[in-house]
């Protein structure tokens, strides 16, 4: 059976690398992206079930990947969850802005990301 395949873009190791440990002990395929202008490029190439995409460092560039990612005919389809540091207002409107499907902060990531993971799997 083929494991799902989720992207996940991120810069800071230690809690990009639990989320790919996580994604990987429920049997997902991970893929990381370490810079956002290969991001849209990655998608369309593996065609991820999901991008993940941490906006704490890089911010501007993340959401213009994810802007590319979803006015691409090829790519829009698919979920995107945003990751924002606690606190940054500012942060998830330019997510929302760039049509990230779900925005969620670092600290709830973390406590709740099965409920978060099937919740970006289930967005229209």
């Amino acid at each position: 059976m083929t494991e799902p395949l989720v992207l996940v873009a991120y810069e800071r190791v230690l809690p990009g690398s639990q989320l790919v440990n996580r994604l990987q002990d429920m049997h997902y395929r991970v893929q990381t992206v370490a810079e956002p202008d290969r991001l849209v490029e990655t998608a369309q190439r593996e065609k991820p079930l999901l991008v993940i995409a941490d906006l704490a460092t890089k911010t501007s560039q993340m959401c213009e990947a994810i802007r590319q990612l979803k006015q691409s005919p090829s790519t829009r389809h698919i979920p995107v969850m945003a990751i924002i540091a606690v606190n940054s207002a500012s942060a998830e409107q330019t997510a929302r802005q760039a049509g990230a499907d779900l925005v969620v902060t670092d600290s709830g990531i973390q406590v709740h990301f099965k409920e978060l993971l099937e919740q970006a799997l289930t967005l229209d």
